[in-house]
């Protein structure tokens, strides 16, 4: 069993609370300090990187940086594939035996070997779709 120290553990119980709403470092040690938990700057990205590399949260890489967020089947030994609206930023877990027939695809016909975990499939969820489609927009 790998060695939590409690700001591991502050880090990730703010992360599982947020659910599927991922968060950048800086909000995340502001969230850290109204709740009478101040961690460094340094000391939460450290953390971070460490729960990333486990599974335990996922590192998004967005144009305007990185967004960390709680993987609730990290435990389930599966593939994670991820999809980010591109307009309101939610990112849902999915499983979906299509994706893993692709990356299959690609690793047999290209010889490349997709990782699931940091591969995220941006574009439009349905409520901003639907919002898209009433307002005419493209």
């Amino acid at each position: 069993m790998p060695y939590t120290t409690k700001q591991r553990q502050a880090v990730l119980q703010v992360l599982e609370r947020r659910g599927e709403r991922p968060v950048a470092a800086p909000e995340l040690a502001d969230a850290l300090r109204r709740e009478g938990c101040p961690v460094g700057l340094a000391t939460i990205y450290r953390q971070l990187e460490r729960l990333a590399e486990t599974g335990t949260v996922h590192r998004i890489t967005t144009e305007t940086g990185a967004l960390y967020q709680y993987c609730p089947r990290r435990d389930a030994g599966q593939a994670c594939f991820l999809l980010r609206c591109a307009a309101c930023g939610r990112v849902e877990h999915l499983d979906c035996p299509q994706l893993r027939s692709l990356y299959q695809h690609l690793a047999a016909e290209h010889r490349f070997q997709v990782d699931p975990r940091q591969t995220v499939l941006t574009g439009l969820c349905a409520l901003c779709a639907e919002q898209e489609a009433e307002h005419g927009e493209n």
